[in-house]
C-alpha cells in the first residue's frame, strides 16, 4: 500500500554506509553481482524479479548497461576511503542475462574492472538459458573476459520442461554446454530441478546421464519449490498438479549423489557438485562464507561489512533514481551478532567444509552431539572439531541447523 515503509531502514539518498561497515571491506573476499531482470517468457515456477518485454512495454533493455554503470559510479563513491576492494568474483544472473547483447555484457564487465579492478584470477560467471546463446555469442562473451557459464537445463524430459514452462528443447542444454567449452570457457555448469509433478525416476535418470555426457565440470541440482504468487502455485492450488513430494525429492537427491559421485563429481555444498576444487563456484562460496559483495541492478541485494541492502525492483524506478543521482537502494538492515551467527551456522553447515564446533554455544554443541549420535554428522570430522553433514544429514540439513541454534 502507498505510504507503507519497506522492511528495514531507508537507504540514504547518496547510498552512504555506516563508517563501521567500511573498516574491512573485502577481508573475506569481494564480489559483484549483476542482476539482469529480462526474460523472453515467464517460467511457471519462478518468483525471481524478472520482466518480459510485454510487461515493460517493449523497453528496458536498451539503456540497461548504462544504468548499471551508473550504479557502479555510485558504488565507487560509497566505498571511497575504505580499503579498496579488488573484485575476486563477478556473477551476472537473472532473468536471462544473455538476452542482452554480448557487447552490453562486455561493457558492464569493463565498468566493474575500471571501477574496482578485477583480480588477475577473477572468476566471471554469466547465467544463460540454453536457447539464448549461440556459438558466436559464446565466443564474444569469452573474448570479453567471462570465464564461467551456468546454463539452465532443468531437465532432459520434454514433459517436465513443459510443466516448468521452459522454452528450450530437451537436448539444447547439452549442445550449449559443448558450445561453451568450444568457445573456451574454463568452467561450465548445468542446473537441474528435480521433483517436478509428473517427473518419473527414469526422467531424472536420463537428465543425470545427459549431464555426465555433456562433460561439464559443475552441476547444481535443486528440489522444485512451489513459491506463492507463481503460475505453478496457482496450478497446484487449483488441483491441476499435485504438490511436490518430499519423499520423491529425497529419492532424486540420492540418485544425483550416486550418479555424480560415480562420474567423478564431489559435493561441496548440499546442492552443488564439482569435478575439481577449481571448478567450485567461488562467487557462491563468497556468499556462503560471509564475504562482501555489491549487487547491481533492480532488486539486487548487497552485503558490505554487516550491512545488507536491496534495490528497488522495477527497472524503470531503478533507472530513474540513478538518473537523478540517487541510490537505487530501497531499504537496508544492519545484522546483529545473533543474526550473523544464525547465518554462519545455516550456511556453513551446508558446505562440505562444515562448521567449526567452537562457534556453537553449549546448547548448540549438545545439539551437534545429538546429530552425530544418530548419523547426521560425520564422526571423523566431528572428532576433529567440525560439524560436517553425512549423506543422510544432507537430506535433513534444515532440521540439523535448527538443533544447533538457540
Amino acid at each position: 500500500m502507498p505510504g507503507i515503509l519497506p522492511a528495514g531502514e531507508i537507504v540514504p539518498a547518496d547510498g552512504s554506509l555506516p563508517a563501521t561497515a567500511l573498516t574491512s571491506v573485502g577481508a573475506r573476499g569481494f564480489g559483484v553481482y549483476v542482476h539482469v531482470p529480462f526474460c523472453a517468457s515467464r517460467c511457471g515456477y519462478c518468483d525471481f524479479n524478472t520482466y518480459t518485454a510485454a510487461e515493460l512495454g517493449g523497453g528496458g533493455r536498451a539503456g540497461y548497461a548504462d544504468a548499471v554503470r551508473a550504479e557502479l559510479a555510485l558504488a565507487a563513491r560509497v566505498l571511497r576511503g575504505s580499503p579498496p576492494p579488488r573484485v575476486d568474483t563477478v556473477f551476472v544472473g537473472g532473468g536471462t542475462p544473455t538476452l542482452l547483447p554480448a557487447d552490453d555484457l562486455a561493457r558492464i564487465l569493463d565498468g566493474i574492472d575500471h571501477t574496482f579492478g578485477l583480480a588477475a584470477d577473477a572468476e566471471i560467471t554469466t547465467e544463460a538459458n540454453p536457447e539464448s546463446v549461440s556459438p558466436e555469442s559464446l565466443k564474444a562473451l569469452r573474448a570479453a573476459g567471462y570465464t564461467r557459464i551456468s546454463l539452465g537445463m532443468q531437465s532432459a524430459s520434454p514433459g517436465v520442461l513443459a510443466v516448468l514452462d521452459r522454452q528450450h528443447s530437451a537436448g539444447r542444454a547439452v549442445v550449449a554446454a559443448r558450445e561453451a567449452r568450444d568457445a573456451g570457457f574454463d568452467h561450465v555448469n548445468l542446473d537441474l530441478i528435480y521433483g517436478t509433478p509428473g517427473e518419473e525416476a527414469a526422467d531424472f535418470a536420463a537428465s543425470l546421464d545427459q549431464v555426465v555426457a555433456a562433460d561439464v565440470d559443475h552441476v547444481s541440482a535443486y528440489a522444485l519449490t512451489v513459491e506463492e504468487g507463481t503460475g505453478l502455485a496457482a496450478r497446484v492450488r487449483r488441483g491441476e498438479l499435485p504438490y511436490p513430494s518430499d519423499d520423491v525429492a529425497a529419492d532424486r537427491y540420492l540418485a544425483a549423489e550416486a550418479v555424480l559421485d560415480a562420474a567423478g563429481f564431489s559435493w561441496y555444498e548440499v546442492s552443488n557438485w564439482a569435478r575439481t576444487p577449481a571448478a567450485r563456484c567461488r562467487h557462491n562460496l563468497l556468499y556462503w562464507t560471509g564475504g562482501d559483495w555489491w549487487g547491481l541492478g533492480p532488486g539486487a541485494h548487497s552485503h558490505v561489512g554487516g550491512v545488507r541492502w536491496w534495490n528497488v525492483k522495477h527497472p524503470t524506478a531503478y533507472a530513474k533514481r540513478l538518473a537523478a543521482g540517487e541510490s537505487p537502494g530501497l531499504a537496508r538492515e544492519v545484522l546483529t551478532a545473533d543474526e550473523a551467527h544464525l547465518e554462519e551456522v545455516m550456511l556453513c553447515l551446508r558446505l562440505a567444509a562444515g562448521l567449526p564446533l567452537e562457534v556453537l554455544d553449549p546448547a548448540g554443541r549438545a545439539g551437534a552431539e545429538r546429530a552425530r549420535s544418530v548419523g547426521l554428522l560425520a564422526d571423523a570430522e566431528y572428532a576433529a572439531g567440525r560439524a560436517v553433514l553425512t549423506l543422510r544429514g544432507r537430506l535433513l540439513a534444515d532440521a540439523v541447523v535448527r538443533d544447533l541454534l538457540p
